[in-house]
């Protein structure tokens, strides 16, 4: 369960705090979705629970501990991050992103890695890819490697910066489809303004609005109520 308590940011030259006092629990073992529009404090959340940013105030806790106290390897096995620019290294093939993360955080043998990697991309239906590069594939592929690559780690949660961002409406729907096949092996937090997706791959959700809580709860009845305000 990740905990967040009266969480606020406020960048150095900000006016405002971007987030404010925020306290939201995501449970594991589900898909959560984080609701709003530009500029509403969607991907500051995101990058203060990835520990990108350190919170002006508050506290974000995983499974009671709190993620300051966290070695950088272990928070990065129980949390992962694939954003929106994905970031898969160009000049690498899909099996070489992959094995890296292994290779460098972890320090395993660039065999077992690579083992493991391609074990992996059997599973998820893409082991096609794994001697193309990241030119090679469409976006929809490129986002499901990205993931791929993000459970190499193992993490208990995987937060997704906008998804289906470069999607088109059918390659969405098959990607959502795909994501709630992963569920048995990780939670997804899922940072989004595509509420369709959110519906179709959310059980809970949060809607932000100017940094703050505007709704939390079941993912159906926000997109209900709020459909205006996202």
């Amino acid at each position: 369960m990740i905990e967040i308590r009266n969480l606020s940011y406020q960048y150095p030259n900000g006016d405002e705090p971007a987030i404010r006092d925020i306290t939201v629990t995501f449970p594991r073992e589900r898909t959560y979705a984080v609701l709003g529009e530009s500029g509403s404090g969607k991907t500051t959340l995101l990058n203060c629970v990835a520990r990108f940013l350190v919170p002006t105030a508050g506290s974000i806790a995983i499974e009671g501990k709190d993620i300051a106290e966290m070695s950088e390897t272990q928070f990065r096995r129980t949390l992962g991050v694939v954003f929106q620019k994905l970031y898969l290294f160009p000049h690498m093939t899909i099996l070489k992103n992959m094995v890296l993360a292994p290779v460098k955080v972890f320090g395993q043998k660039h065999r077992k890695a690579e083992h493991a990697a391609t074990a992996m991309l059997e599973r998820l239906g893409i082991d096609d890819l794994s001697d193309r590069y990241p030119s090679q594939i469409s976006g929809g592929q490129a986002q499901r490697v990205a993931i791929a690559r993000g459970l190499m780690l193992q993490p208990q949660y995987m937060l997704l910066d906008e998804p289906t961002s470069a999607l088109d409406a059918k390659t969405t729907g098959k990607f959502a489809q795909w994501l709630g096949e992963l569920q048995e092996d990780t939670s997804f937090i899922v940072v989004t303004h595509d509420l369709p997706f959110a519906r179709d791959v959310a059980t809970r959700g949060l809607l932000l609005e100017m940094g703050q809580v505007q709704a939390a709860g079941n993912i159906r009845e926000i997109i209900r109520h709020t459909r205006t305000a996202v």
